[in-house]
């Protein structure tokens, strides 16, 4: 009897454990989870959210309905989180994580930023549109090339801005995220350059830089950047001051120092720089 009672338990245990060997397996995700990070400025932008994929459906207008609250991808609600205040479309977005859903329709799609994450798909009835961060207009667009599983990527990035672009079938429906940027450099550059009696070459230099770059005071770029070079010349920097004087349009000058910058890549053995400065000679020599 005792030795039947054994064998039932070793036969339930045998039984249990091939159950569990069996729930184990893992499976690929119908949409698998994806999570997405840009740098754009000084700022952050992360993206998470999950890949649906097309597998012969039909997408906007069936799968997707027309009209309606939509998830913006598959599972959970799409995440989108700023770590600084922007601004999207003309509008300011404070720093945080919003839900990120969408209203697509033929001619026109809705955005929203959410600002309850906490929501499956999207929300359901427990969706309230007074907790809404966020709502505007863009315009979708045809593409020529069909994008199987759903996408959001960034584009056309800049110093201080990027596309954030949704993709799935032949559609892309895309908005801009606009970052401060000038005024946390222009503080540093404050603070670093103009208010610190002892700043470093390499500071002069960055302030130069930025300011050929943001179409600044090219003056005080020029100043700078000639106090950079004064105590710790380097190539890319004298290249720099070459540019500066171009831009001020004293073309001699920047003939001049383009030279200089020319003999010092080619010391340190940089093509890239060497033909850098052969490309700006050769179109400041005609320049008036």
């Amino acid at each position: 009897m005792k030795k039947t009672f054994l064998n039932l338990a070793l036969s339930a245990t045998l039984i249990l454990g091939a159950a569990t060997a069996q729930a184990q397996i893992k499976m690929p995700a119908g949409s698998p989870a994806s999570k997405i990070e840009q740098a754009v400025g000084l700022s952050t932008i992360t993206v998470e959210y999950s890949r649906p994929s097309m597998k012969g459906r039909e997408i906007f207008g069936d799968l997707v309905p027309m009209d309606k609250l939509w998830r913006t991808g598959a599972n959970a609600s799409t995440k989108i989180k700023f770590s600084d205040d922007v601004t999207i479309e003309g509008n300011k977005v404070p720093s945080g994580e919003y839900a990120l859903y969408s209203i697509p329709g033929k001619s026109e799609w809705t955005i929203v930023l959410h600002k309850n994450t906490k929501h499956w798909g999207d929300g359901g009835a427990e969706y309230k549109q007074a907790e809404d961060q966020l709502r505007f207009k863009v315009k979708p667009q045809q593409t020529p090339r069909e994008t199987e599983s759903f996408t959001i990527n960034f584009a056309n990035l800049k110093a201080d801005a990027a596309d954030v672009e949704i993709l799935w079938d032949n559609t892309i429906a895309a908005f801009t995220v606009k970052t401060d940027v000038d005024s946390k450099v222009m503080a540093q550059i404050q603070e670093k350059v103009v208010n610190n009696k002892d700043a470093k070459p390499a500071d002069y230099a960055a302030a130069a830089s930025y300011y050929f770059e943001a179409d600044k005071d090219a003056k005080q770029a020029l100043a700078w950047i000639k106090k950079a070079n004064a105590t710790d010349a380097k190539f890319w920097n004298v290249h720099l001051q070459a540019k500066i004087e171009a831009k001020l349009k004293d073309y001699k000058t920047a003939i001049k120092t383009a030279e200089k910058s020319k003999a010092m890549a080619q010391e340190a053995k940089n093509a890239d720089y060497v033909a850098l400065n052969d490309k700006m000679i050769a179109s400041w020599k005609n320049a008036k």
